[in-house]
């Protein structure tokens, strides 16, 4: 017997071609800016960090004074969010199908500002793993923004909608490091200042956390009070956890709500597992190698500016990498600015090629990753299952993520010892950058399985 939902499902998988839609619907500002508001969050955050992990990895001693142990902690560090975070981040996306967005993303941000604030106050590496891990177990923010976007937006403004994603990114990537960099040690950088401060003296990497707790408190509030929900189907959270959370049928209907952007029907796990299978699989693969071969990329770059000069590196102190970070990212953010828009009105929703050949160049990674959540989207079986989709995505880029940046700090402190070749980490470079060249190969070259699947 055929469903109303199976109807759809076929509607929305073999509707041919002259019956797309050609009106563009107009972005729904009202909720678009608040999404790019919390898009500046986690790169914030996460960057904020970066420019003085080497040199706080050394203040706390855990090394004991041997350079080349350096990178070994600082990839365990970054990897213990990842490694939280691939553990429940699908759970948090099939949440979100079933309570909304809203309220997962604020449990996300509380988490963030806490785990931020318990960095800056951590003064041994245990301290700094824990309050890294507790905030990748519950920071389920990303695929479920991500989501919130195809949510309240449609076949016809989804690209311009993505179009705009570089730009909060942008500001994460760039205003992270310089915070991070400029305000670390403050109490030695500004003596004037900071110089009488106890706390800072005590605590040199508080400053710059507090600054990124304040905002991150600052994205809470904004949620809270002007985020609409973009999920009508909704069961009260009470409701899941007396009937045991995730173990309750997705099939009993639901009343939908009238305050709310869209009316996705039901879906579940199990139905973007069985359906468009093998499209969900390669846009996966792709998200991994991508995922793999930049945080690799991102987490070797401040090692090797820190390291001191007799050891290969370029002994540059937190405030300097900050800059250049920051730099980095802002050029990222400018070259999706300028091109994704118009590469994407080229050559239309499959720019395999253009991905190819993108991660062959690292300042656009980013834009891969953008490319590359158009299509988690095509290879949804229906709207209901998005949260669980970009779950199932996510848990993969964040097994990714664990491995890149634990691998790569720890090849480059081996290849920094003595008789070991100094080039071995870029070698493993190159190798994750013909890996992920060659998995965007995977990628359907007609253009009807994607746009078919809209």
């Amino acid at each position: 017997m055929i469903t109303q939902e199976d109807d759809e499902e076929a509607f929305l998988l073999h509707r041919p071609l002259e019956e797309q839609p050609t009106t563009k619907t107009p972005l729904p500002w009202d909720q678009f800016w608040i999404i790019l508001f919390l898009q500046v969050s986690e790169p914030l955050s996460s960057h904020t960090i970066a420019p003085f992990i080497p040199q706080l990895i050394r203040d706390i001693g855990v090394t004991h004074g041997d350079e080349s142990q350096v990178g070994h902690y600082v990839g365990i560090l970054e990897s213990s969010y990842y490694a939280a975070h691939v553990l429940t981040v699908l759970y948090w996306s099939q949440l979100s199908d079933r309570i909304g967005r809203k309220p997962v993303i604020l449990i996300a941000l509380l988490v963030i500002s806490v785990s931020m604030f318990s960095f800056g106050l951590s003064k041994t590496f245990l301290g700094l793993v824990v309050s890294r891990a507790v905030c990748g177990a519950f920071d389920g923010s990303n695929p479920v923004i991500k989501s919130m976007v195809i949510d309240i937006t449609d076949v016809t403004n989804m690209p311009k909608a993505y179009g705009y994603i570089p730009i909060p990114w942008m500001i994460g990537h760039t205003a992270g490091p310089l915070i991070g960099g400029s305000f670390s040690r403050p109490a030695d950088r500004f003596p004037d200042i900071f110089g009488r401060s106890e706390l800072l003296k005590t605590y040199p990497y508080f400053l710059p956390c507090s600054i990124s707790t304040i905002f991150i408190s600052l994205a809470w509030l904004v949620t809270y009070f002007r985020l609409k929900e973009s999920v009508s189907a909704r069961t009260p959270l009470w409701e899941l956890i007396k009937g045991g959370l995730f173990r309750q049928s997705y099939a009993k209907p639901r009343q939908s709500s009238s305050n709310v952007l869209v009316n996705p029907r039901e879906g579940n796990s199990e139905e973007v597992r069985s359906k468009s299978l093998p499209l969900l699989l390669v846009v996966v693969a792709n998200h991994a190698a991508t995922n793999l071969l930049n945080m690799s990329f991102t987490s070797v770059l401040p090692l090797f500016y820190a390291t001191s000069i007799e050891h290969g590196g370029l002994s540059l102190e937190p405030p300097r990498i900050g800059a250049i970070l920051a730099a980095q990212g802002a050029a990222h953010g400018i070259s999706q600015l300028l091109f994704y828009a118009r590469l994407h009105d080229h050559f239309g929703l499959v720019v395999w090629l253009c991905v190819a050949i993108q991660l062959a160049l690292t300042i656009n990674l980013n834009m891969c990753n953008t490319c590359l959540a158009l299509f988690v989207r095509a290879a949804a079986p229906n709207h209901a299952s998005l949260g669980a989709t970009n779950g199932i995505t996510q848990t993969f880029v964040s097994g990714a993520k664990i491995i890149g940046p634990a691998s790569a700090a720890s090849i480059f402190s081996y290849s920094l010892q003595e008789g070991h070749d100094a080039w071995l980490v870029y070698y493993f470079l190159m190798a994750l950058a013909f890996l992920a060249v060659g998995v965007s190969l995977l990628f359907p070259r007609d253009l009807s399985v994607w746009e078919d699947d809209q």
